[in-house]
């Protein structure tokens, strides 16, 4: 690696980002700036006077300067002035249309006069806003891991796990995306620098390359019985995957198997097993495996293969054990002997097991022989010199061609000459694809791909609201509904001004959520949104739940993300979210749920029957992520209704409440269920309060178990869903739960366009914020709620299409 290289863009790289800040010039010929869009409320329904009555009947009691329950005084509220306090405002509001307040327990009004007092705050806040729109602005966004893995695989034909390259991402307000919590720091900077070199090489080859080992581990719950997607047939277990290697030569494959405890081979009774190792689906080796190999052998747990030749670019590698018994091809429901969850169960449980594997490790190169054509080299190289004359001019144009599209803009003169400066420095170390290498990672380091940085406009007055550039447009668009950079055709709609026109940028929005990146809507923004993440947090206990494998875990996962993509490509009501009688399963899930007539591993679109699992509530990796490993928790899944679907996150827990695990039954070492284990707890006073919210929500699940399969028995004690809602209403089961929701749809309508603008401004949404959330909201309800209305909305508002210029420090303090 040339130190040249590092030295020359570590010092650009981090130049720019200090100067980032001031941003690149907007063409002094952008369109007038937009106005924010608001729609008119109806006249407010109850006179300010009348509003304090309210407020002074039945909040001001807690609320007082005295009591300021959850540090909130209402002592001074003046209904006539919402508009000058808008945070207390907004807080009252998301309390009112959640139907939270007044609590349940104290005297309240009817569940009209709320709305109506809740409408009458909202209707003055948003008129007010009206008068002085504020789109807010976002700070620089830098791609995150998701976007730059995309970016590259758009650019380079080459899907790189960008995580054993680059930091994790912070998760902010819900999203990986959120640009005022994207630190940048030296780790950072030398991450960019090093993947940016190990990337160039991967996607034109290193002919120069030294043997290196990379490994894959294989998930412990993965089941070692059913055929894994990928590997040949007449295989079971193992592991498929893609490799990108390097260089035409020899590499050899390690494959480690698990062993128990003792140091013994994990599945040592079986005889005969074997492991193949295959390249795009040809045999290239068998291993026996030796039953009582061992730890203390000097090879370990490890079979190795002789050296392979294997071409440069990705290849698909397959370890998997030959199957060696009769039967059905896949057991879907397998022991969980198979999946090695707890490795001694096996042996408690007086079962059969057989081999698992650990680990895959590719090494090499050894021997080179030179580069294969690869996908990603041809993407590349679109030309060719035959002479050395003719180096130049070809060099130019892949360099043009690859910048232009990395940096999501046309390239200016000055970048292109910078760029060619590179490729001098190495075709000079070496030969005309050492010159494109070196250009290609000055590319992929540069900020302009790095960073999504948008042209101020510097016509504009400081605090004044400006319409962004086209081009800026363009990618806010295409990272909103693709998660990936523009495509040709948005960027020369940008360039021709089309996207200045509603029709024209209505048009695109629709083009863009037909074609397959879309799928990013869901596997993106619903995915974080729900929290999918939080599915790899959970494995459920292997003794009460053998059931339980990674491919039910990744099929549960996937439900749901199909399940959202079908709302939004069908165009459907947010609201189906809640009451859809559909859902999607393979036959691994289908199983699970006891959903017949499914089979094979391609999920299917199926009518449910029962209405407890219909809508989100019934999926189960909403009931699994919510629960912990040997049981289901009332408090996680309340907390995730109060947090993601009501918008209104119950308030942290008191020091010094014990843990549920720590609270005793009072009639002494008698099993409890859930629901006694929450009254048990709810008899701390510190814990009453909240827990009348949480618990309720989260008990009315209780019949779902932590894998989401439907019991009637927890501990061998009836399961008791009933209860009673914050509002004082009855709730009892997953239709109850349901009906309550709906009963409270504002809040839930209100919380997912605030997620969904939060998403798609890359920045946190603010109280002046709620009233262009509420309007978006308003229209969609217009058209029943269609996925459609709220997408539009989102990319309508000010808040997407303009930005507002920052304001000037006139003091030296600030300055500083």
């Amino acid at each position: 690696m040339s130190r040249y290289w590092f030295a020359v863009s570590g010092a650009v790289l981090l130049g720019a980002v200090l100067v980032a800040s001031a941003e690149q010039p907007q063409p002094q010929s952008a369109p007038p700036a937009k106005p924010a869009l608001v729609v008119a409320h109806p006249a407010a329904p109850i006179a300010p006077e009348a509003q304090n009555a309210l407020v002074a009947e039945y909040c001001a009691t807690c609320h007082s300067e005295r009591g300021k329950a959850g540090g909130l005084s209402l002592a001074a509220f003046d209904a006539a002035a919402v508009d000058k306090d808008v945070e207390v405002a907004e807080k009252m509001i998301r309390k009112l249309r959640a139907g939270m307040m007044p609590p349940a327990g104290a005297k309240r009004p009817d569940e009209a006069t709320l709305s109506r007092l809740a409408s009458a705050f909202e209707t003055r806040i948003d008129r007010s806003a009206a008068t002085r729109p504020n789109p807010g602005r976002r700070a620089f966004q830098r791609l995150n891991r998701a976007e730059y893995a995309r970016a590259i695989q758009d650019l380079l034909e080459l899907d790189v796990d960008v995580t054993a390259l680059l930091p994790a991402d912070t998760i902010s307000h819900g999203f990986d995306n959120i640009a005022d919590t994207q630190a940048f720091s030296p780790t950072l900077l030398e991450g960019y620098l090093r993947a940016a070199t190990r990337i160039a090489y991967l996607a034109t080859g290193d002919p120069s390359a030294t043997a290196s080992e990379t490994t894959y581990k294989v998930p412990r719950t993965q089941s070692q019985l059913h055929h894994v997607e990928g590997a040949p047939f007449g295989t079971r277990g193992g592991t498929s995957l893609v490799h990108i290697f390097p260089a035409d030569g020899e590499y050899t494959f390690r494959m480690m198997l698990h062993s128990i405890p003792t140091g013994q081979l994990y599945g040592s009774t079986t005889h005969g097993e074997q492991i193949e190792v295959a390249i795009n689906g040809e045999r290239k080796a068998v291993l026996s495996i030796n039953p009582q190999m061992s730890e203390a052998d000097p090879n370990g747990m490890n079979l190795q293969t002789p050296p392979i030749f294997v071409k440069a670019g990705p290849q698909r590698i397959s370890a998997a054990f030959l199957r060696q018994w009769e039967g059905p091809v896949d057991d879907l429901v397998a022991p969980i002997e198979y999946t090695l969850a707890d490795s001694q169960i096996g042996a408690a449980l007086g079962v059969t097991t057989v081999p698992h594997l650990r680990d895959l490790s590719i090494g090499g190169p050894h021997k080179v022989t030179g580069i294969s054509d690869t996908p990603s080299r041809r993407r590349i190289f679109v030309c060719r010199p035959t002479a050395a004359a003719e180096e130049a001019a070809c060099a130019s144009t892949i360099i043009k061609q690859l910048a232009t599209q990395a940096y999501r803009r046309p390239l200016g003169g000055d970048e292109l000459s910078g760029l060619l400066d590179f490729y001098r420095s190495g075709r000079e170390e070496g030969d005309f694809e050492s010159g494109v290498r070196r250009a290609l990672q000055a590319i992929l380091a540069s900020p302009s791909f790095l960073f999504r940085l948008e042209r101020a406009n510097l016509t504009a007055r400081p605090g004044e609201n400006y319409r962004i550039a086209d081009l800026d447009l363009a990618s806010r668009l295409s990272f909103f509904l693709w998660g990936a950079a523009p495509d040709d055709t948005l960027l020369a709609a940008a360039t021709a001004g089309q996207l200045r026109t509603s029709s024209a940028l209505q048009a695109q929005v629709q083009r863009m959520l037909a074609d397959p990146r879309s799928e990013a809507m869901a596997t993106r923004f619903a995915a974080q949104w729900l929290r999918l993440q939080d599915i790899d947090k959970i494995h459920p206990d292997a003794l009460l739940y053998p059931q339980y494998d990674y491919l039910l875990a990744e099929s549960m996962r996937k439900e749901t993300e199909l399940f959202f993509e079908s709302l939004v490509r069908e165009n459907r009501s947010l609201l189906e979210l809640l009451t859809a009688n559909y859902t999607f399963v393979n036959e691994r899930l289908a199983l699970h749920y006891g959903i017949p007539n499914i089979t094979g591993h391609r999920f299917q679109r199926v009518t449910l029957s029962d209405e407890n699992r219909r809508g989100i509530l019934g999926h189960g990796s909403v009931l699994m992520m919510t629960s912990v490993a040997d049981r289901t928790s009332a408090v996680l899944r309340g907390k995730w209704i109060m947090e993601v679907l009501l918008g209104s996150p119950p308030p942290p827990p008191p020091p010094n409440v014990p843990a549920l695990e720590e609270t005793k039954s009072s009639a002494g070492a008698k099993m409890l269920s859930t629901r006694e284990r929450m009254e048990e707890h709810r008899k701390n006073p510190a814990c009453t309060s909240c827990h009348k919210v949480i618990d309720p929500l989260g008990l009315a699940l209780e019949n779902f178990d932590v894998t989401g399969q439907w019991r009637i028995k927890d501990n061998e004690v009836p399961v008791d869903p009933s209860g009673t809602l914050y509002d004082g209403s009855p709730l009892s089961g997953p239709v109850g739960l349901r009906q309550a929701l709906l009963k409270h749809k504002d809040a839930f309508v209100f919380s997912f366009t605030e997620s969904l603008l939060t998403y798609a401004l890359g920045r946190r949404v603010e109280t002046y914020d709620m009233p262009a959330v509420r309007a978006i909201a308003r229209e969609a309800a217009k058209n029943d709620y269609r996925l459609s209305s709220f997408i539009q909305g989102v990319i309508e508002s000010a808040a997407f299409q303009m930005s507002q210029a920052e304001a000037v420090a006139t003091t030296v303090e600030d300055r500083q």
